[in-house]
């Protein structure tokens, strides 16, 4: 097979980049992306997301893999893969401007036979219903005749270096059963941990929203137990760790919750649920909890300068970390700005440190200054709110003032140095 097909992926960001490097060492493998500067800086064998190490990438690109902003180079593949972001907007509706612009930069260059493949998390029934139409569209061909589609989400999980793209199982689907098992065959070759072919597209689309909506759900319940036990007087972490003894019990803990996907799918399943005449109860009372977790922090530490006789106005803060998660630059839909902006309605002086993201990204997305070095003043409080290994490893208290709050979002330090945690 892989004489036969070539591949075009469809945007080089955490998840297109792994994959096509991933596809690039069986297939001849285009990378595309309208972002020249960041197909620039891939080609000269860099990738700012961390997501494929400088070493990977110089070695596809050596052995075929190219990345490109000129659709010209991806006129000649047959099997397209659209792995771009689908993202909320500020009212929390789904966003689906990216796919619908992959989807007529495919339906330029699609060719008779031709499969689409689709990546991006979505709702069931956005492949067929929405993407389908526009490639229809801009190509002239017809769907299931002329062109076929498949389905496979997404489960790049960003900046975890055990499981990776090819360790992760992969559900796949197609548009037809035949297509179904070409799709699941092209992926099957290069995913060392197998593939799940699903017997229908919307099957896939529907198994990969409701992955992360249980995850959301599940964090919803342990936030809201923290604050609970909070107000009782009792450690949360204590109240899990006795918990998790039991064979069955999910060890589920409390925390922000952003990201392109927990913070997201959520949505994306509320509002098909709407469309369809039902009004989803749990999982959007899961997201009002996990989004209001930011501001209950900030609330929190608070009380707590409040508690200490720490004055509040102008008081100098420390958040560490900005990122969604740890360990990766990532700053996508991150919650930690909740806290800041809470914070800010207390009139703080506020840094934020955080030697993993950019803070160019971090201005440009939020509006804020991070900084990726550490000034030399002491500050009032120190919030912990990404588990970065820099940070697990930082004498917190060196950082503060005599009289102090520290704070614990991730509960990853020594109930001893703090003065409150999630």
């Amino acid at each position: 097979m892989n004489t036969k097909v070539k591949i075009a992926v469809i945007g080089l960001g955490y998840v297109g980049l792994p994959l096509a490097r991933l596809f690039s060492t069986k297939y001849k493998t285009v990378g595309f992306d309208m972002n020249k500067a960041r197909v620039d800086a891939l080609m000269a064998g860099h990738d700012a997301t961390l997501e494929v190490s400088d070493e990977l990438l110089q070695s596809a690109i050596a052995n075929g893999f190219i990345c490109t902003a000129n659709i010209e180079d991806i006129r000649d593949c047959n099997f397209y893969v659209v792995a771009v972001p689908t993202p909320v907007d500020e009212s929390h509706n789904p966003d689906l401007t990216p796919l619908y612009g992959a989807s007529a930069t495919v339906g330029k260059v699609i060719a008779k036979g031709d499969i689409v493949v689709y990546e991006s998390t979505v709702y069931p029934g956005v492949t067929e219903d929405e993407c389908i139409p526009v490639v229809e569209k801009v190509s002239g061909l017809k769907f299931n005749v002329d062109f076929f589609a498949g389905y496979s989400p997404e489960r790049i999980n960003p900046g975890d270096k055990l499981h990776t793209v090819e360790k992760i199982k992969k559900v796949t689907s197609g548009s037809t059963p035949e297509i179904g098992k070409k799709v699941d065959e092209v992926y099957s070759s290069v995913i060392t941990a197998g593939t799940h072919l699903a017997p229908t597209m919307k099957v896939a689309e529907a198994a990969k929203v409701i992955e992360n909506s249980q995850r959301d759900i599940n964090i919803a319940f342990v936030n809201e137990l923290s604050k609970i036990f909070t107000k009782m007087g009792i450690d949360t972490q204590d109240v899990l760790e006795a918990a998790s003894t039991k064979w069955n019990f999910l060890p589920f803990k409390p925390g922000l919750v952003g990201g392109h996907c927990i913070g997201v799918d959520p949505y994306y399943l509320a509002q098909c649920a709407q469309r369809h005449g039902y009004n989803p109860e749990i999982i959007l009372a899961g997201r009002r909890v996990n989004d209001g977790m930011g501001e209950y922090v900030a609330n929190e530490v608070v009380k707590l300068m409040l508690k200490k006789g720490i004055q509040v106005l102008n008081s100098c803060i420390v958040i560490l970390g900005f990122t969604f998660k740890e360990n990766c630059p990532d700053v996508r839909n991150t919650k930690v700005i909740n806290i800041y902006n809470a914070l800010k309605e207390y009139n703080m002086n506020i840094t934020v440190y955080d030697p993993w993201a950019n803070p160019v990204i971090a201005k440009h997305e939020y509006g804020i200054e991070i900084v990726n070095e550490l000034p030399a003043e002491k500050f009032d409080t120190a919030i912990m709110a990404v588990a970065h290994n820099e940070f697990k490893e930082m004498n917190v208290l060196s950082l503060l003032q005599e009289h102090h709050v520290v704070f614990d979002v991730k509960g990853f330090m020594n109930k001893e140095l703090i003065d409150g945690r999630l």
